[in-house]
């Protein structure tokens, strides 16, 4: 309990309302295609809760495929079931796999001029600030785009890797961010590290 606002029996500690998200596409399942998820709402009252069950039933629901994903996410393999070992073997893969590339993405990232990655420790996602050229925020401004936008964009053009522009997650002005992941399989993230870090540096040499 690393929010320390649950006791172990999973009822609040302190009179907070706590919306808990979580979906097949999301974590050790990943099945992208197959849509479902749940909502787990803590601190609030009946009524509350009776008003979004309402609203999620008018919704078209997930198909057959989602809800049997949810299902088998919710109530995974338990030790001592046949395909137990199985689960357990895949999950701790998955799990040091992700964990190794995050950790190679920050130390790429940091080895990188003009940019700067804290440690990676939640979700599946970096979130580097940049410090780019002063010639080149003022050519970007010039042509009504922000600084980060058009990064991106050049990005996306001359590598094929895709990093969100910062201005999007209510960065501080005059501030320049970009998130990335580190998602990419590993038998070909450091290909796409690669050619990433070949355009930065480039482009650092061409604009400082």
């Amino acid at each position: 309990n690393q929010m320390g606002i649950l006791s172990d029996d999973g009822t609040l500690l302190k009179p907070l309302q706590l919306a808990s998200f979580h979906s097949t596409s999301k974590g050790v399942v990943g099945e992208c295609g197959l849509r479902g998820g749940f909502v787990d709402l803590l601190g609030f009252s009946n009524e509350i809760k009776e008003q979004v069950y309402k609203l999620a039933s008018i919704k078209l629901c997930s198909n057959v495929p989602g809800q049997i994903a949810v299902g088998l996410m919710v109530n995974p393999p338990r030790e001592g079931d046949v395909s137990y070992p199985k689960y357990a073997e895949e999950t701790t893969g998955i799990h040091a796999s992700l964990f190794r590339r995050a950790k190679r993405l920050e130390t790429v990232l940091n080895s990188l001029p003009g940019i700067n990655c804290k440690p990676i420790e939640g979700a599946l996602y970096a979130f580097p600030q940049i410090t780019l050229p002063d010639r080149y925020t003022q050519k970007a401004e010039e042509e009504g785009v922000s600084p980060d936008t058009k990064y991106a964009i050049e990005v996306l053009e001359s590598t094929g890797v895709v990093v969100v522009p910062g201005n999007g997650f209510g960065q501080r002005n005059g501030s320049y961010h970009f998130r990335t992941t580190f998602l990419p399989p590993e038998d070909i993230f450091d290909q796409v590290l690669e050619r990433f870090s070949a355009f930065h540096s480039k482009f650092m040499e061409e604009w400082l």
